[in-house]
């Protein structure tokens, strides 16, 4: 593992962060034009065809949509991608893409686009978005935030930043009470958090279906989600920001159960919740299956991985579990989470 690291760092040593490049996803509002994600070298590449279009915006959204900001990615993840219009009465009015075969509950009826591709996969998978990417519409050859219900001649745009200076690329996480939460940057590390309530178990977060063992399930304002089971297996766990865990009522449970890790800002800093490093801008759920990235590079370094130390042992690949298993994390001292990158 310290083979790994020493790699890690070197890769991102030699990185150059000048300019701020997107990769640009490009969703017409129309049934059966073709989705795709153009490089910033313009190549372009294939993300299916858009086999429905909502009708409709989705109000009441689930609760973390809120901490996002307007016209953003407020989710991403192997199942669905939820963009944020507005907060009204202190909810997120949203507007999702799904794969064609998932299962996405907080995607309302009538308010999503129907991707035809394989969950875990392309806009889901190695060219899903960073939590807070921005979103517009393409309409009448200029670009507008995207507000409302698009129109049928409208192209949705989300563009997702790659990696930038100073980048993150890993976090380490001690999962006991009061437990740092340390970032190690290409300009040093810090504690940037600390753990209120520790993981010790892992439950059906029915996303993971879609997802692979020691990967990201979600990202989103308020929660990353953690598979623990293999694809086609339902098991994982999740860390969530401490505001998230007292104010929203559906997450109040999270406090008996072993299922959730809660971690608490450090005094006089910020709310964690729609925030940098772990909250936005961080996470996507990856590569896997037929994804085919530009290069080597991109095609292992695209995706999150989350390994453990086991009662304070050698990091390793985390244990699988699938259904609840309310110990079967109970060993696990520390968490570590590799952030992904794209080519150099």
């Amino acid at each position: 593992m310290k083979k790994l690291l020493l790699i890690f760092m070197i890769l991102f040593a030699s990185c150059s962060w000048a300019e701020e490049k997107f990769i640009e996803l490009r969703v017409p509002c129309k049934e059966n034009s073709e989705a795709e994600a153009i490089l910033p070298d313009g190549e372009k590449i294939s993300l299916g065809r858009v086999l429905m279009t909502p009708s409709k915006t989705n109000w009441p959204a689930y609760t973390a949509s809120k901490w996002s900001e307007k016209s953003s990615v407020c989710a991403s993840a192997v199942n669905a991608v939820h963009i944020l219009l507005n907060v009204e009465k202190d909810r997120g009015r949203i507007i999702s893409l799904v794969p064609s075969v998932t299962i996405a509950p907080a995607a309302g009826r009538g308010s999503f686009f129907s991707i035809e591709c394989e969950a875990g996969t392309g806009l889901f998978g190695g060219f899903a978005p960073l939590t807070g990417s921005k979103v517009f519409l393409e309409r009448n050859g200029s670009e507008i935030p995207l507000a409302d219900v698009p129109k049928s001649s409208d192209v949705l745009i989300i563009k997702t930043k790659l990696p930038e200076s100073p980048k993150i690329f890993m976090v380490d996480i001690e999962n006991r009470p009061g437990g740092r939460v340390i970032a190690h940057t290409t300009s040093g590390v810090k504690v940037i958090a600390r753990v209120i309530h520790t993981v010790g178990g892992v439950g059906r977060f029915e996303g993971t279906k879609f997802q692979s063992v020691g990967r990201i399930r979600a990202s989103h304002s308020g929660v990353i989600d953690v598979s623990t089971s293999r694809r086609g297996e339902i098991g994982g766990f999740q860390i969530m920001p401490l505001k998230h865990a007292l104010t929203s009522k559906e997450m109040l449970n999270a406090w008996k159960l072993t299922q959730w890790m809660i971690i608490s800002p450090l005094p006089g800093a910020k709310d964690l919740e729609g925030q940098a490093p772990l909250f936005k801008d961080s996470f996507i759920p990856g590569t896997q299956l037929n994804d085919k990235l530009p290069d080597v590079f991109s095609q292992y370094g695209r995706k999150s991985l989350i390994l453990c130390r086991r009662n304070g042992g050698q990091w390793q690949r985390l244990p699988e579990f699938s259904g609840r298993v309310d110990d079967a994390l109970k060993d696990i001292t520390h968490l570590r989470l590799y952030f992904p990158f794209w080519r150099l």
